[in-house]
């Protein structure tokens, strides 16, 4: 018996809504990144792209738990000397809504090809609009 591996007819990709008003930046992730994975199938396959497209909407009215609004670090470096930037959550939401949870998603997704062909598929949104009408996105709730 051979074993099945799904060719490119066998993939469906669905489109999802999340809206992330009043949800824990952490839950709202991991399902994002269950998601574009496709491990939610029964079909999946590590090497292959079997995962949806997922939108996240109302970005900036995500909840964070604790005190890590003030405490928790976001770092990055310029590549010049001196160039390491650091901001706080809080910061970040004020300037970025959407960069938390791209941040958050991106860090439960693969360092690879295929990972980087993932991240595609994540659009994130501050506000409760979106210009993905036409690919009638599936509401799921958290």
């Amino acid at each position: 018996m051979k074993s099945f591996i799904p060719g490119e007819k066998d993939i469906r990709k669905h489109w999802h809504v999340i809206d992330a008003e009043g949800q824990v930046l952490g839950r709202i992730a991991t399902r994002a990144a269950t998601l574009l994975t496709g491990k939610n199938k029964p079909i999946y396959t590590p090497f292959l792209d079997t995962g949806d497209h997922v939108i996240i909407v109302n970005a900036e009215k995500v909840k964070l738990t604790g005190n890590k609004l003030a405490d928790k670090k976001y770092r990055h470096h310029t590549g010049y000397p001196g160039g390491l930037r650091e901001a706080t959550a809080g910061e970040v939401l004020a300037r970025d809504p959407g960069r938390l949870l791209r941040e958050a998603v991106f860090g439960m997704l693969p360092k690879t090809k295929l990972g980087r062909a993932m991240r595609k598929k994540l659009k994130v949104y501050a506000g409760p609009q979106h210009p993905h009408e036409a690919q009638q996105p599936t509401p799921l709730a958290l």
